[in-house]
């Protein structure tokens, strides 16, 4: 398993509610910027890497995916540059296959 309840129960006190809303969040918008970002990067659209790799870091790290959201945190910084392309081709799929995982993990936890 390579994501953690750990921050998210701090932050629910016990409420099963908020946890399964903040995974619920998350297995709807991630995908969805996941599949933008790599939208992004075939455009070579640096702006949009920026702000999608921007918008992706807190929800992995709320998630205690740390290496993934320090994956997310380069993308997001060689996005500010555009001579970074072959760098972000090349971490694009270590964030992709992370949250994939992830993804398939919560569904498979919270039946969903």
């Amino acid at each position: 398993m390579i994501y953690s309840l750990e921050k998210v129960n701090e932050m629910a006190e016990g409420d099963e509610d908020f946890v399964l809303s903040v995974v619920s969040v998350f297995l709807e918008e991630v995908p969805e910027d996941l599949t933008a970002l790599e939208d992004a990067i075939d455009r070579k659209d640096f702006e949009q890497v920026y702000k999608l790799a921007h918008k992706i870091k807190p929800n992995v790290d709320l998630l205690g995916m740390e290496q993934t959201r320090a994956i997310a945190l380069e993308i997001e910084t060689l996005g500010k540059n555009e001579s970074n392309l072959e760098q972000i081709e090349g971490k694009f799929p270590l964030l992709k296959k992370d949250i994939e995982q992830v993804i398939a993990e919560l569904k498979s936890d919270f039946d969903l």
